[in-house]
């Protein structure tokens, strides 16, 4: 095996800590990671992991490499990105990241109809809301929900994203009606572990006010948070681009429809490099048409 390639298997066991996992992420038989690493510390004198029962870490020979390993692999995709094929086909494999909620919603949909187009593109999504380090776990694409992205990558917006007050008609049949905002608290609210959890920020006009709400249940998933609600468990804050479809059907019912909620971004974000892969610029320009006009 040649040395970028093997270079490419440690980075990707550094990432996974695992040998199998980056067998299988790389479509490689276990046996084949395993020669690779050992012709790659062979190559470099030096024991580059150190291996237990239940992971795999570097040791401090290994650190040094992987930091190495990241810049020659760079310079391989820049060289490969500047000589592309003539013909202008995507070629290769990305590697993306996004929320499950978004990515089961609408993102798997999309990249489906992307992949339709380029035959000879590779994707893999890692669905995930952990802050992740995108040249670190050599991720080409987040798609993220913010506010205010981070100022270390570019953005580029796709959707606004608006949440609303939901809840079932039974539960709310079968609860104290929900005339003004003061009374929520007297409901069962569900919350999520990274957003609103506390405490709701509702706007009317020039009218703000904060709600605090005991969570008896909370999850780190808007996926999990929907199926609670559904099964009437209470009352959520949720995207809309993960309710429309219910709300429509008339699972679920809008509370306090007069007053908003925090209006966050959609974004896709990519590390700053001096070259910006053509598939990744495909597929962002792609996402921006997709979702320029969508209303959730």
């Amino acid at each position: 095996m040649d040395r970028l390639s093997a270079l490419d298997i440690f980075a990707d066991i550094a990432e996974t800590g695992s040998f199998t996992a980056t067998a299988e992420r790389l479509e490689l038989s276990r046996a084949m990671v395993t020669r690779a690493i050992a012709e790659l510390e062979q190559w470099l004198g030096a024991r580059l992991l150190q291996r237990t029962t239940r992971r795999v870490t570097l040791t401090d020979a290994g650190r040094q490499c992987l930091r190495r390993s990241q810049q020659m692999l760079a310079l391989r995709q820049d060289m490969e990105e500047e000589i592309a094929p003539a013909d202008g086909e995507l070629r290769g494999q990305l590697r993306l990241t996004s929320s499950m909620s978004f990515g089961h919603a609408h993102l798997a949909s999309a990249l489906g109809d992307f992949l339709e187009r380029h035959p000879r593109l590779k994707i893999d999504l890692d669905v995930g809301d952990r802050a992740v380090n995108l040249v670190e776990a050599r991720i080409d694409l987040a798609i993220r929900i913010s506010a205010e992205p981070d100022p270390a990558l570019i953005a580029r917006p796709l959707a606004g994203c608006e949440s609303v007050l939901v809840a079932t008609p039974d539960y709310l049949a079968r609860h104290p009606e929900i005339a003004k905002p003061d009374d929520l608290p007297q409901h069962r609210c569900l919350g999520h572990s990274n957003f609103g959890r506390s405490e709701w920020r509702l706007s009317r006009g020039d009218e703000h006010i904060d709600i605090a709400v005991a969570c008896r249940f909370t999850a780190n998933e808007a996926t999990v948070l929907l199926q609670s609600v559904l099964a009437g468990g209470g009352i959520a804050l949720l995207p809309t681009y993960l309710v429309s479809a219910s709300i429509a059907q008339g699972r679920l019912k809008v509370i306090l429809p007069e007053w908003q909620l925090p209006r966050l971004t959609i974004y896709a974000l990519y590390a700053s490099r001096r070259h910006l892969s053509p598939a990744v610029r495909a597929l962002v320009d792609f996402l921006v048409e997709r979702f320029a006009t969508v209303r959730w």
